[in-house]
């Protein structure tokens, strides 16, 4: 099997953390989002990896290189941001007869046991994972009936089905798949100016494929801040770990400081990670994400992520207050 990682994209809802490195890098409760990812495949019995990059392709090859270099990669550029199909596309001259694929995109952490993937596709052509969400209108939907995907929809403006297409696809025949891929970008199958994978798999469906969607156990979004920040924390549950020095401080669980941060006279938790080489005094921080090599003194954050080497420093205040008086210093 190969396994497909477009990890190309912007990440503009994730700005600034994204300003100067791949959104696959960014830190989620002490590890980047694709090595959670990886993580997670690292028992799928893979052939290759092919991650699908942008401009900061070298800084994956890196990580990857340095993280787990016992892994077969392939790295192909897409130099024009034509969608996620088109991204997928340009891996088609390295897909031969008889690879199956799985399909990861790159701001998504999920959890499922891909072990059964062989039973689950016994009877049909393809798996497309899915689950139920609320915000249907940020997703490619599937519209199922007797357990088989009838038709999909990109982006719905209304609820024709909440069953959210989470990023992570399975196809058995890996070559049929890149043959429509091409077939949809040659016509020009266009959703507002991209190419999509819902138009593909629509053409699969009237050709006689069939697809399953079986929904995952968790689905974790890591692409706007808020829903990384719900990442850390769900990811933290159980994961009390100190691997840094933590001194005169108070650390209410879950907290995850990684080996060469320090944390010194400071209250953490829950829900915090702080990453290799930082160092925070004196400050009280709760749900949030620091980065490496940033220094934090005399703080109180919430809700917050610091990239890598932020300088955040304050000084106590020097008040002089009257009687009866109401003082309320509002935080972010």
């Amino acid at each position: 099997m190969k396994i497909l990682l477009p990890v190309a994209g912007k990440g503009t809802r994730l700005r600034p953390q994204t300003q100067t490195k791949a959104k696959s890098l960014v830190h989620v409760a002490g590890k980047t989002v694709l090595e959670h990812i990886i993580n997670r495949l690292n028992n799928s019995c893979a052939t290759e990896y092919v991650f699908i990059t942008d401009e900061n392709g070298e800084q994956v090859r890196e990580f990857m290189e340095r993280k787990f270099p016992s892994l077969s990669c392939r790295y192909i550029v897409q130099k024009e941001q034509k969608g996620p199909a088109h991204a997928l596309s340009l891996a088609a001259p390295f897909v031969e007869k008889g690879d199956n694929l799985l399909i990861v995109f790159n701001d998504t952490i999920f959890d499922a046991d891909l072990s059964l993937i062989t039973n689950l596709c016994a009877d049909c052509d393809g798996l497309i994972y899915s689950k139920e969400v609320e915000d249907y209108q940020r997703f490619g939907v599937n519209i199922v009936k007797d357990g088989i995907i009838t038709a999909m929809v990109e982006k719905p403006d209304t609820p024709v089905s909440k069953l959210a297409q989470v990023g992570l696809y399975y196809l058995k025949n890996g070559s049929d798949f890149m043959q429509y891929l091409n077939q949809t970008i040659a016509n020009e199958d266009l959703v507002k100016g991209e190419y999509y994978l819902p138009s593909v798999f629509m053409r699969m469906i009237k050709d006689g494929r069939t697809f399953k969607a079986p929904e995952i156990d968790a689905w974790l979004d890591c692409g706007k801040p808020e829903t990384l920040l719900e990442t850390n924390s769900y990811l933290l549950i159980g994961r009390h770990h100190i691997h840094g020095s933590s001194i005169d401080s108070v650390l209410i669980e879950p907290v995850h400081i990684e080996k060469g941060a320090v944390v010194r006279g400071c209250i953490l938790g829950p829900n915090v990670s702080v990453a290799a080489g930082s160092v925070i005094e004196t400050s009280i921080v709760r749900n949030s994400i620091i980065n490496g090599m940033s220094i934090v003194k005399n703080m109180i954050l919430q809700n917050s992520i610091l990239g890598d080497a932020v300088h955040l420093i304050s000084s106590a205040r020097r008040m002089n207050i009257g009687d009866h008086s109401s003082i309320e210093l509002q935080g972010g």
